[in-house]
């Protein structure tokens, strides 16, 4: 064999050996990473006890009326199936006291009893720490960016509609706990209507997003009047709808076929959701997630960068990659905002930056979301990235890959 060409495929087939120990950190850990899907024996066992205690039939659990009928919502009902010694009781109602709570009891279904640090207890069960005094009930100061009631405004094209202050389970680091109240209450037709005329009278808005609370937790014909309504307006391009029910109440979209065929009515229309543990990928959360992408609904997931539950970089890795194998894309990566009571889910922006670097070269480019910090009083959302750029001059740009390596490309035209 040429000598050459011999060098030449060793160097290749070295290139290939350094790629595959590039993410060989990730292939050993990535099984003790579970999904719900991979660690489903365990969920249908604690369905099993959940049902039993609730006195109710497999009928009952795939309706989302009945999971929302059945939402814990006192320490007493939830100690049934977790491990709380007599402090942690209190210290719960003590939390309850100032910020109202309530899972599902799909949701609640998902925890893991034997784990305390557990990211689906995390995000859904009261901590003491909820009681930390520091950041700010409104943070992003949305009263300040409302034209009209219901309205946030903060670009020139686009605008939020909050619809309902119901969601399926109130997550402890909510943006938006202080909309929450002691009572489900949706939104007034009036009210609405005020805000669907405020879109019609400002031609500029291009898009539209309806959240809440959560958006699918209106009733099918409020939905539909709403989707209609936005739908006759022209200069209305695309509707979005934010709604967090495929991860703790995937039964309102896998038990009401109805819900569906009326999105399928009005796109364009695009759905974001909310996945932030690996864990919340079920085989229900999944049923829920393709039947709205077999409707032709493009999905999206916004997750929040969260203390002790995702601020891994294989964590993020095992999510964004189980997501695309059941049609969600990884949309955005949020930087904590500095909700009051959510202190003890702050990370600091080395980590947020850290998990980007561990994605780009290692996954698909799919798998890898935009990193947002939003600016305080309504600034915006603002892209934080890894610095691949190091060189910007008028004769060349000079760069790093993935890799660390470092190059040059012309900067002429």
């Amino acid at each position: 064999m040429n000598m050459a060409l011999q060098i030449r495929q060793e160097g290749n087939e070295q290139r290939f050996i350094n790629l595959k120990e590039s993410i060989e950190d990730y292939t050993h850990i990535k099984g003790e990473i579970k999904t719900g899907i991979e660690d489903s024996e365990r969920i249908e066992y604690q369905k099993k006890k959940i049902l039993r205690e609730l006195n109710g039939s497999e009928k009952d659990w795939k309706n989302y009326k009945w999971q929302l009928q059945n939402r814990f919502t006192k320490v007493e009902d939830i100690a049934e199936f977790l491990r709380f010694s007599g402090s942690e009781r209190d210290e719960i109602k003590a939390v309850g006291k100032r910020y109202r709570y309530a899972i599902s009891p799909y949701y609640m279904s998902l925890i893991d009893p034997e784990n305390n640090m557990c990211p689906i207890k995390r995000q859904s069960i009261p901590s003491i720490s909820e009681l930390d005094d520091k950041g700010e009930l409104d943070p992003m100061d949305e009263a300040s960016w409302t034209p009209e009631e219901l309205i946030t405004r903060r670009y020139p094209d686009r605008l939020i509609i909050k619809v309902t202050n119901l969601c399926g389970m109130y997550c402890r680091f909510c943006q938006r706990r202080r909309l929450i109240g002691e009572r489900d209450t949706h939104v007034p037709k009036d009210k609405l209507e005020n805000a669907v005329e405020y879109v019609r009278a400002n031609k500029e808005i291009r898009d539209v997003l309806i959240t809440g609370g959560d958006a699918f937790l209106l009733d099918n014909e409020t939905i539909e009047w709403l989707l209609s309504e936005l739908r006759s307006i022209k200069h209305v391009e695309i509707i979005r709808l934010g709604t967090r029910t495929p991860v703790t109440l995937p039964q309102r979209i896998t038990g009401d076929t109805e819900l569906t065929r009326i999105l399928k009515k009005y796109h364009p229309l695009y759905v974001n959701t909310h996945f932030n543990s690996p864990m919340e990928i079920t085989n229900e959360s999944k049923e829920a997630c393709e039947i709205l992408a077999d409707a032709g609904i493009p999905l999206g997931n916004q997750m929040v960068l969260l203390n002790g539950v995702n601020n891994n970089k294989y964590v993020v890795r095992k999510l964004n990659q189980s997501l695309l194998k059941i049609r969600v894309k990884p949309y955005y990566i949020f930087h904590p905002k500095t909700v009051k009571g959510t202190s003890h889910f702050w990370v600091n922006f080395e980590e947020g930056v850290a998990i980007m670097e561990s994605l780009r070269g290692r996954t698909s480019g799919m798998a890898i979301p935009t990193y947002i910090v939003n600016g305080p009083k309504g600034l915006g959302k603002t892209p934080i990235l890894p610095n691949y750029l190091l060189y910007l001059g008028s004769e060349k740009a000079a760069f790093r890959n993935w890799e660390g390596k470092y190059f040059e490309i012309e900067n002429k035209v």
